[in-house]
């Protein structure tokens, strides 16, 4: 009807409008609209500040984090999630579609220098995701699973003391990553196995149902496990294959770095005369594919990193746990994207190339007809893992929003929801949907950046709680958090998280 079809211009209309003022488009530098891109102002600003005030973490504490990954498995309660498992939680999310075909358009579009803006993105997002963990462990609530609740919506409601801003943040987060975001998971696996394997979309579909669907029945334990021995092994087979193709590259290895660098600045276009829309265009891309990608301050990494007890039992361990999952993000896995695709020589401007196809055909430079299978299995894994880590951030917050009473009918609800959504996505393309998603995913952004802004003092604290027991010289057993020694937390943080 052509009033339903008004209805739906009218809807599309507004979506895309707040699309572009939320995220910007491939011209928000130089719009005329200085509105334009305003979350990546925010996320890049905010990123800075947080780097600045807690001098410069992500380079004091590098080593540190790698400590705690070594002992991430111990202290978890029985049936409870370890500091090892919510990261691999979290990565799951992260290490999905955009490490892979996303980095591959930001080079289409935006010339190897937008490499260098994904990494810089990286490094002040790491800061950012140290705050915004450590507040979702501040703020964590127990559960009779032994998997603890948390997440922006509870610091929301307990440090701000605004219900409906956290009830707000929750939908958002329900309709991007409970919802929209497996569909597009499911749509990138369905057309990588059928341009790799020739398997029918709808075919696909109905098996990534069947083996998404005991895990989600399974609850956020089931997801924490599954992620944990998946994401390692698929992480690390695909960090060996792009080291194989640098090593045995090497020699234009250094040139490719130059490359990037030179890029990122206008050095390579300098002499063509367009040494601005160069640096911008590489600015544009190599940012906003590194914040989808890395999820520092959208948050969504929030919730997986309340599940867990850590150790040492405080909150800033799972702080630095998070920082961690930023870098082996981007800084590991989408360079790993981006050697392979700059050494390969395959990107044409002039030609349009998507971008997992772009991908595939960089690595079938190297390993033949190969790169095309082996790409489309590590989309399968990966995304099938951003697929049940986006339904336990989903869960998390439905439950949140239901209250204990309401909630395991909602989940089950809930669980059927994402089980169609994950068919659906495999079978159509809904870029409709899709756009909605990313404008919700933009204003939980916004919310929460807002929060951890204001809510940044008590993480500040925490940190020089935890320095200064480290400092002390107290082990990991000794190292403890105490709400009652902060002013603010002793009345918000829940004292039974914090009790054995």
């Amino acid at each position: 009807m052509i009033w339903d079809e008004g209805i739906a211009g009218w809807f599309n209309n507004i979506v895309n409008y707040g699309v572009s003022i939320i995220w910007g488009n491939n011209d928000w530098l130089i719009a005329s609209n200085p509105w334009y891109g305003l979350l990546m102002f925010l996320l890049i600003g905010a990123g800075i500040y947080f780097t600045v005030v807690t001098r410069f973490i992500q380079f004091r504490h590098f080593g540190h984090m790698w400590k705690l990954l070594r002992v991430s498995n111990q202290g978890r309660k029985d049936g409870g999630i370890s500091s090892f498992e919510a990261l691999m939680t979290s990565l799951a999310a992260r290490v999905g579609t955009g490490n892979l075909a996303g980095v591959a358009i930001a080079i289409y579009l935006g010339g190897p220098g937008a490499v260098f803006w994904m990494w810089m993105t990286a490094i002040v997002g790491m800061s950012t995701s140290f705050i915004e963990s450590t507040l979702a462990q501040a703020y964590k609530v127990p559960h009779k699973d032994n998997v603890y609740r948390g997440g922006p919506a509870y610091y929301i409601e307990k440090g701000l003391g605004k219900r409906w801003l956290a009830i707000f943040f929750s939908l958002c987060l329900l309709v991007a990553f409970g919802l929209a975001f497996n569909g597009v998971q499911s749509n990138t696996i369905a057309q990588a196995t059928n341009e790799a394997f020739g398997i029918p979309t709808w075919m696909t579909g109905i098996i990534l149902v069947a083996l998404v669907a005991p895990v989600v029945f399974g609850g956020l334990r089931s997801v924490a496990r599954i992620a944990g021995k998946i994401v390692p092994v698929m992480a690390t087979l695909y960090i060996l294959l792009a080291l194989f193709i640098i090593i045995t590259n090497f020699t234009e290895f250094p040139a490719a770095i130059a490359l990037i660098v030179k890029s990122a600045f206008g050095f390579e276009q300098a002499a063509g005369g367009v040494i601005g829309y160069g640096i911008a265009q590489a600015m544009i891309n190599g940012i906003k594919r590194g914040l989808f990608s890395n999820e520092a301050g959208m948050g969504s990494a929030p919730n997986a990193a309340a599940t867990a007890k850590s150790h040492p039992d405080h909150p800033a361990v799972q702080g630095f746990m998070q920082m961690l999952g930023v870098f082996m993000d981007t800084l590991v896995i989408c360079t790993a994207t981006a050697a392979i695709i700059i050494l390969s020589g395959v990107v044409d401007p002039n030609v349009e190339q998507e971008g997992i196809q772009l991908t595939q055909l960089a690595l079938s430079q190297y390993v033949g007809d190969l790169g095309v299978v082996f790409v489309a299995i590590a989309i399968f894994f990966f995304s099938f893992t951003s697929i049940i880590a986006n339904y336990s951030y989903g869960e998390s917050n439905l439950e949140f929003i239901s209250g204990a009473k309401n909630a395991k009918v909602m989940i089950m609800i809930f669980r059927f929801m994402v089980l169609g959504m994950v068919f659906i996505g495999a079978i159509a393309s809904l870029p409709a949907i899709w756009n909605f998603a990313d404008l919700s995913m933009g204003l939980m952004a916004l919310v929460n950046l807002v929060a951890i802004l204001l809510l940044s003092p008590v993480a500040l604290r925490i940190l020089r709680d935890y320095e200064r027991q480290v400092k002390e010289g107290k082990t990991g057993e000794q190292i403890k958090f105490d709400p009652n020694d902060f002013v603010k937390l002793k009345d918000e943080a829940n004292r039974d998280a914090w009790t054995d």
